[in-house]
């Protein structure tokens, strides 16, 4: 039999051996895709979160026009996702299938990075790895290409280039490190705290290198260094720091831990107010997203510390690259917790979990090393953290794999479709569908290419969120507004501007649909009427569609 071939991770080259060689890879391989592709065909109809998923299409778009965020429309995060998104669009469309074909893209990129980090420890780890991440990734939002994806992945991978780094000592590594983490920044810069841990700790473990890492980074944040030139120091710091870490906060999180006999979050409540089926026992849904928040601090901070046991431990260089790897891995994982910590509802959890729970089947393997081989090892780790999330938060997992693994099947129904042309978006209400049906062809008669049109909730003097999919629906419209994204705290703010943009606009579409928003936070209050004074100043109601839904 032909050597095993040393994984990536540790040095190894990507070209592998020929058949039979190569059997154990092409057969873990097909295995993780096997478990991804089940419930994609459910997941390209499901319910798209309207202002998310909105804004990931029509951002693109307008970035694409010439707009830039942060100066003609709020943004919270870094403008490479929209960037790299504008430029997909330009070449595959900018429609509903080709956004979830690129967010489908970006979290195979995060589970073939976690499957490329832990095939350290042999085929199954990684498979059994690749796995929990998929539960983790694909049930919280769907396909949306969302920015923390992105910048998961691209972080993922300056990892795996980071541990390799230790054995080929290229520096060609450490700059795909650092450009790799410069990306990832350019996505998301809160990221900065848990790439800093992971990729500090291995260069101090080399000694040397940072000039090329640092090199990297500066080519892979040139995206934000033209953004922050084209918009300004002012304006980029409001839009990705200011607004999103201090204005935004009040209004959207949420308490810690998490409410014991309600769901605080309030897409949270929605969600289980017609849950999908579980027939297995399981604890009510609050009492899961409170013992997941415990679990999910727990095993961010258990995951480095087993890592620097095992380190100390380690009699042979193997041993101690393993132990290494699940450090630095193990820091990001830590370095994103506050994502969990500041809203600590099903997806946040599920955001941060992906990485350190992964890693937990590694982690659980060197915990068990010299008692069975390596195999049963690997196994028993995956079947102990299945049955973690089986116990914790299947309904956050499993049910939500299995729902769209059904639909996938032709078992269940689709969510109801709103078109309008080439354009769709699924909802996940009749009444919401038919409402947004009978609206279009009414706003579709009145209005002219290039009009301008604002979306927002009927009381804007409490700003909690917009649906941003009906600008989506409407492309030969302008938004009038700098707050395409709604935000309590942002848009209905005293001289937030907002009364100025509605008295710009030629068409409002107002919805009553998110109006029984509660959460226990500032998004409660109603703050400036001068929103409302606006409307009832500059317009007249053309229309009520299924009793004022919109």
């Amino acid at each position: 039999m032909p050597d095993a071939p040393t994984p990536f991770v540790l040095g190894g080259s990507l070209r592998r051996p020929t058949w039979p060689g190569s059997r154990p890879s092409i057969l873990s391989i097909v295995a993780v895709l096997v478990v991804v592709a089940a419930p994609v065909r459910g997941l390209y109809r499901a319910t798209g979160s309207s202002m998310e998923e909105g804004f990931m299409i029509v951002f693109p778009r307008l970035v694409q026009q010439g707009a830039l965020p942060n100066r003609d429309f709020l943004h919270l995060y870094g403008p490479t996702s929209l960037d790299v998104l504008a430029l997909w669009f330009r070449i595959f469309g900018d429609t509903l299938e080709s956004q979830r074909t690129f967010g489908l893209l970006q979290h195979l990129w995060i589970i073939v990075g976690l499957y490329a980090l832990t095939r350290a420890w042999g085929h199954v780890a990684a498979v059994g790895a690749a796995w929990v991440a998929t539960l983790l990734i694909v049930t919280p939002i769907g396909l949306s290409a969302l920015a923390w994806h992105g910048a998961l992945a691209f972080g993922v991978w300056a990892i795996v280039f980071a541990v390799r780094s230790l054995t080929t000592h290229a520096v060609t590594d450490l700059w795909w490190v650092g450009g790799l983490a410069g990306l990832a920044l350019g996505y998301r810069p809160d990221l900065v705290v848990a790439l800093s841990l992971a990729l500090g700790f291995v260069v101090w473990r080399r000694r040397d290198g940072w000039a090329a890492l640092v090199g990297g980074a500066v080519v892979g944040l040139l995206p934000m260094w033209y953004h922050l030139v084209r918009v300004g120091p002012t304006d980029a710091i409001r839009g990705m720091l200011l607004d999103p870490l201090f204005e935004l906060r009040p209004g959207r999180e949420l308490p810690r831990p998490p409410g014991w006999s309600v769901a605080d979050g309030a897409l949270q409540a929605v969600a289980e107010g017609s849950p999908p089926w579980w027939g297995l026992p399981a604890i009510g849904h609050p009492q899961q997203l409170f013992f997941w928040f415990f679990a999910v601090i727990l095993i961010a901070v258990a995951v480095p510390v087993i890592g620097a046991i095992e380190l100390r431990r380690a009699e042979h260089e193997a041993e101690r690259r393993r132990s290494v790897a699940l450090i630095a891995a193990g820091l990001f994982g830590f370095g994103i917790l506050p994502q969990a910590l500041q809203r600590p509802d099903s997806t946040h959890l599920a955001w941060v979990a992906v990485i350190s729970w992964s890693l937990l089947v590694p982690a659980i393997m060197m915990r068990l090393r010299g008692r069975f081989a390596v195999t049963r090892r690997a196994v028993t780790a995956t079947v102990v953290v299945g049955l973690l999330m089986l116990v914790v938060c299947p309904f956050y997992t499993y049910r939500h794999y299995l729902l769209h693994t059904r639909v996938s099947a032709q078992q269940l129904p689709l969510p109801f479709l709103v078109e309008r042309g080439p354009d769709r978006f699924w909802f996940g209400d009749f009444s919401v569908a038919q409402a947004l049906t009978e609206m279009i062809p009414d706003l579709e008669t009145r209005s002219e290419a290039g009009d301008r049109l604002i979306v927002g909730p009927a009381d804007l003097s409490r700003t909690i969120y917009s649906d941003v999919s009906v600008y989506y629906l409407f492309p030969e419209l302008v938004p009038a507004t700098y707050y395409i994204e709604m935000d309590p705290g942002l848009a209905d703010a005293d001289g937030s501007g907002l009364a100025d943009d509605i008295a710009s606009a030629d068409f409002l579409v107002l919805t009553n649909i998110w109006t029984g928003w509660n959460e226990p936070n500032a998004s409660d209050r109603h703050l400036s009427q001068e929103g409302n004074q606006a409307v009832a100043h500059g317009f007249c109601l053309v229309g009520r569609y299924e009793d004022n839904l919109v």
